[in-house]
């Protein structure tokens, strides 16, 4: 890894003097995010000649504040993207945040009633209310021999909680973050990988980007996509610095270091930042081309006037691994 930094900082072609350029969240800051603060605290993007400013998180989507114009850079999940994607949103993917799926089906650890999704049928989901949720959820159910039929009530973050508590029997959960966090508050869980029960992997996490907007600057994006390439390079290699600098650059909104430490150790030693052979941040397009058929399949597609989609877009040119600096791969 110490290679790559090196040849990220050989390689990276600085843009034109001060280029600004504005990169939006998908969430509150969070350890998905921490190559883009490692960047900003050491300089990497005034070395590239960028302007960068990191937009607080707000109720609007990146892929939202992108389309628009606000920001020209966004933190995005695959499911997000392609939903967008579909829907119009002229995005493209430059980096993969993650290399696998972060994301688990979960519920009470102390339960004897759940030993396999079929046991979900008839039982109460908390979501987040997205249309993509319902067909991962049944499409896990149904291959395990079950009906796919379950109540839903739309709770957000409060999930978590309502799942503590017993209000509600599952619920989704980043195992990076929400999966931590209930480890350090000593809540027994347990779980099913959606890609165990005929999901599609996915790489959960990305970094996209104003697609017109790269066609136009493509020295500045390339400049921008090395530096955040270099910043989640060093918290690969340097996990519980990174984990400082993220939270001393959140602006006091991370006010538990042992959830961050531990985030970031679980992204490093379970090799979700990094697969051997390819460089940090390669996304893989075939793996995004089963999701979208998944998604395509499942009716969770939509057109850019609301309409279900009858054919499965052409997703070439939607991923690109031009920008990252290359690396030679492991021996």
């Amino acid at each position: 890894m110490k290679k790559l930094l090196c040849l990220l900082a050989l390689t990276a072609s600085p843009a034109a003097a001060g280029e600004s350029v504005a990169v939006a969240l998908d969430w509150t800051p969070n350890t998905n995010h921490v190559g883009l603060y490692v960047a900003q605290a050491k300089g990497w993007f005034d070395e590239a000649g960028l302007d960068v400013e990191i937009l607080p998180y707000t109720d609007t989507s990146a892929g939202a504040l992108m389309s628009s114009g606000v920001a020209q850079f966004g933190i995005l999940s695959s499911v997000g993207f392609l939903s967008q994607r579909a829907a119009g949103a002229d995005l493209q993917v430059v980096l993969g945040v993650v290399q696998h799926d972060t994301g688990r089906l979960v519920f009470d650890g102390e339960r004897d009633d759940i030993q396999r999704p079929a046991d979900l049928d008839g039982m109460t989901y908390a979501g987040f209310g997205s249309e993509w949720e319902t067909a991962l959820i049944r499409t896990m159910i149904q291959s395990d021999g079950g009906a796919g039929e379950f109540e839903t009530v739309t709770l957000g973050t409060s999930a978590y909680e309502a799942l503590a508590s017993g209000a509600v029997d599952f619920t989704l959960e980043i195992v990076t973050w929400e999966g931590v966090h209930a480890d350090l508050l000593g809540r027994s869980q347990r779980g099913f990988v959606y890609a165990d029960w005929g999901v599609p992997p996915q790489q959960t996490t990305l970094l996209g980007a104003d697609a017109g907007w790269v066609a136009a600057n493509a020295d500045a994006a390339g400049a921008f996509v090395k530096a955040v390439q270099r910043g989640y390079g060093f918290a690969l290699d340097h996990p519980a610095e990174a984990a400082e600098i993220l939270i001393e650059q959140s602006g006091g909104m991370l006010t538990d270091p042992d959830l961050v430490h531990g985030s970031m150790e679980m992204l490093v030693r379970d090799g979700f930042l990094k697969d051997p052979g390819e460089p940090v941040g390669h996304v893989d397009a075939d793996m995004m081309a089963r999701l979208g058929q998944f998604l395509f399949d499942s009716g969770a597609l939509r057109g850019p006037g609301g309409q279900v989609l009858d054919e499965l877009p052409d997703l070439t040119g939607w991923v690109t691994n031009a920008f990252l600096a290359p690396e030679a791969p492991e021996t």
